[in-house]
């Protein structure tokens, strides 16, 4: 009974040190993450304008949405027969919030035109992803 008694009262106190720091560590690791989706997003943009041979779009929707566009046709709207993906960080990294300069558009042979610095951030801090205008995403 003793025994039991000191094992849980060991716990208590090794769970009272150890949360706070869980706590503290969350919000780098979603911040982490999210930069991490996006990288990987508009990296797979860029290969796929070059392996379907036309634009690809990025649109910033607001300060947690971005669409992704093949845009066929070259107008910078989603028609019928065009792929789009949507992505929502929030669904996953509810505190990230992300900003952006511009709207990039991957070509065929993967540039970039209208280069973009995406900004996320968090109570972590910052982090930006950058779009070269040869097209290489890069964190910062």
């Amino acid at each position: 009974m003793l025994g039991q008694l000191v094992t849980l009262a060991l716990a208590g106190i090794m769970l009272a040190v150890a949360v706070p720091g869980y706590l503290k560590v969350m919000p780098r690791h979603r911040l982490n993450g999210a930069v991490r989706l996006l990288t990987g997003d508009l990296m797979w943009a860029r290969m796929k304008a070059i392996q379907r041979n036309n634009r690809h779009r990025i649109f910033f929707l607001d300060d947690h949405r971005y669409r992704i566009l093949d845009d066929a046709d070259n107008d910078g709207a989603a028609d019928p027969g065009e792929w789009t993906l949507t992505r929502d960080l929030r669904d996953d990294y509810p505190d990230v919030v992300m900003t952006s300069t511009n709207n990039p558009v991957f070509s065929p042979r993967g540039t970039a035109s209208s280069l973009a610095t995406i900004t996320l951030r968090n109570a972590a801090g910052a982090k930006r992803v950058s779009i070269s205008i040869a097209g290489r995403v890069r964190i910062r």
